[in-house]
């Protein structure tokens, strides 16, 4: 029963900051299996609202090219997101896919994308306001 979970769990939205190259190729072929880090933890990574200027700060501090914030419709991943610990004991959305193994994260989940503005330092866009 959604009463009984989390308050993050009950959350519509999850966010996936994503490369211009990830994106472009989850438009292109309607998925994407993300990046090598995904790949290799056998899930797609993935924040709360809340949680993606610290993600952004930890993760791509020195990105070269632009990055998008990925808007996902968290009741379209179904079971395959799954909600876990991450390595400073916080809470983090993890997509798995169906029977919890590795899938892509598909294209028609994505209710928004926006580009990330750095100015002085910090990301911004609509979506972080």
């Amino acid at each position: 029963m959604a009463a009984d979970k989390p308050a993050h769990e009950n959350e519509k939205f999850v966010y996936r900051i994503s490369t211009w190259e990830e994106w472009e190729d989850l438009q292109r072929n309607g998925a994407t299996v993300g990046r090598d880090d995904d790949k290799s933890s056998g899930f797609i990574h993935l924040s709360r609202l809340d949680q993606v200027p610290r993600t952004l700060q930890k993760f791509f501090p020195n990105v070269e090219g632009d990055l998008y914030l990925l808007q996902v419709d968290a009741e379209k991943l179904g079971n395959g997101l799954v909600y876990e610990a991450g390595g400073d004991s916080d809470v983090f959305p993890h997509f798995y896919g169906p029977s919890r193994s590795f899938s892509p994260l598909p294209l028609d989940a994505i209710t928004k994308a926006e580009k990330l503005i750095l100015s002085d330092g910090k990301y911004s866009c609509s979506l972080l306001n």
